[in-house]
């Protein structure tokens, strides 16, 4: 059976969110944003197939502190214009933020860089929509994550949010920061490919990473139609294959894939609800053994 829903941890272990979630990076982090209503039907379109789910189950959407080009704060903008226009959907998300760096995308743990993060998050915010968790977005090699915890418990005490999460980290860095302050989430990166059909723009920060440089894709598209083909016996699109494959590693595990479109949101919240048998994984295992992905 298909586990449709997943829990976090820490002081988070009683909300219920639906086993996918909702990134929303990309609709504001490149050159032209996209336009607000196309946003918004996006966000709309998740919260809204939380209706088949049972009562009290929430969406995960994932924000930060500086998705934008233009102004960083563009994300946080969205995320407030879309509660203050449809603030019947304020109950259904469940909103982490990622914060915690400088205007050149440094960390900083510094009890000064934590307080100002939070503040400016729940500025931008306007009091639309809560954040329910803040997660530094990476670990300041400068303080130590003991420290790090202790200043933002800290924050929590004074009601500027709810829960704790890293983004980024070891096992051993979690272990550490759970002995001082319930670590709610652990954001990290785990895919088989990140399979996309649209085209990147010219000034589209992933045009750096050498996985996309016409080399590198040429070998990398070997296990794209690999896995395309696996999705094609299931009749389901390769982004569902990988969604549902980052979730068939554990009941804790969602899925975070980011979507601007309604469409797209839909595919991916309908990749939740694919069951992988022992056969699938183990083809997918081979595929990626086989042809294991290159370039960062």
């Amino acid at each position: 059976m298909v586990q449709k829903t997943a829990k976090f941890g820490g002081t988070a272990s009683d909300v219920v969110v639906a086993k996918v979630g909702h990134g929303l990076m990309m609709m504001t982090w490149k050159p032209t944003p996209v336009p607000d209503e196309q946003c918004f039907e996006a966000i709309k379109a998740g919260l809204d197939s939380l209706d088949s789910l049972p009562a009290g189950t929430k969406m995960l959407i994932n924000s930060a502190e500086f998705y934008g080009m233009s102004s960083p704060t563009l994300n946080l903008e969205l995320v407030a214009k879309f509660f203050e226009k449809h603030p019947g959907y304020v109950d259904k998300a469940f909103l982490s933020v990622k914060g915690g760096l400088t205007e050149k995308l440094s960390p900083d743990a510094s009890p000064e860089g934590l307080r100002s993060s939070v503040d400016n998050i729940n500025e931008k915010l306007r009091g639309k929509k809560r954040m329910d968790l803040f997660e530094p977005a990476r670990v300041d090699p400068n303080y130590s994550i003991e420290h790090t915890m202790t200043e933002l418990s800290k924050l929590i005490s004074e009601g500027k949010f709810d829960h704790i999460g890293l983004s980024e980290v070891s096992a051993q860095t979690i272990a550490r920061a759970n002995k001082v302050f319930p670590v709610a989430d652990v954001e990290i990166e785990v895919s088989p490919w990140s399979y996309t059909q649209e085209t990147k723009d010219e000034g589209d920060f992933r045009r750096k990473y050498t996985r996309f440089q016409a080399d590198v894709m040429k070998h990398n598209f070997i296990t794209v139609n690999a896995l395309k083909a696996i999705a094609d016996k299931k009749n389901i699109t390769p982004a569902q294959l990988c969604i549902a494959w980052v979730g068939h590693l554990g009941d804790h595990v969602i899925p975070l894939p980011g979507s601007s479109r309604k469409d797209r949101t839909l595919e991916n919240f309908a990749g939740g609800e694919v069951d992988l048998s022992e056969e699938d994984l183990d083809e997918i295992a081979k595929v990626l053994e086989t042809h294991p992905i290159k370039g960062s």
